[in-house]
């Protein structure tokens, strides 16, 4: 899912960023791609809109908050509030942070009764991940029972952090360059699901 998110955060000549906001310390920015014929991804119009801010705070304080599901209802709009549960626990590699967890959200809100949530964290001192995409519970019953996975459609978002220095001194985290984060936020969701369909940059702004 790294791959699948860095390819949905990376710009390029046919596929350009738009700035939604103008604030130099909030830039927000948006663009669209037609996804069609490609393993792993839902056919239409995609979205991706992301963001990247300084932070004072260090990157693995970071890393462990945004993984937790412990904490996941402070940030996450697919928890709709409710308890989220690790169902499922795969190590990646000997830090304990390196991981694919299969989450579950304990809602009263019908509508997220099947669904789970994939997250793949994975860190470094280079840097960290925190990706995750919601998912069909009947979707992952098949991924389980050997199914070919590349039949499930995922948008993941999620979480680049950056360290920012080599750590912080006596003072602290005072500024920029004295070991805080730079933290990128990117999502992408599925906006129409005909390929060919047109996208106004004011319905995106919305």
């Amino acid at each position: 899912m790294v791959t699948s998110f860095c390819t949905g955060v990376g710009a390029s000549t046919s596929h350009t960023w738009t700035t939604l906001s103008t604030t130099d310390s909030d830039a927000v920015r948006a663009m669209t791609r037609k996804s069609m014929d490609d393993p792993g991804r839902p056919p239409g119009i995609v979205l991706s809109a992301a963001t990247s801010f300084w932070i004072p705070v260090r990157s693995k304080k970071v890393f462990d908050f945004l993984k937790d599901e412990n904490h996941r209802s402070e940030w996450d709009i697919l928890s709709n509030g409710g308890q989220v549960q690790e169902m499922a626990h795969i190590a990646n590699g000997r830090d304990p942070g390196n991981c694919v967890s299969l989450l579950r959200v304990d809602s009263t809100n019908s509508s997220q009764s099947n669904m789970l949530i994939l997250q793949e964290s994975c860190t470094d001192s280079t840097g960290s991940y925190v990706i995750y995409a919601p998912v069909d519970i009947s979707a992952m019953n098949m991924i389980l029972s050997g199914g070919d996975p590349d039949y499930v459609a995922l948008l993941p978002s999620g979480f680049a952090i950056l360290p920012d220095g080599p750590g912080y001194g006596p003072a602290g985290i005072l500024d920029v360059g004295s070991g805080g984060s730079l933290l990128t936020v990117s999502f992408q969701i599925l906006v129409d699901t005909v390929p060919t369909a047109k996208l106004s940059l004011g319905s995106v702004a919305t």
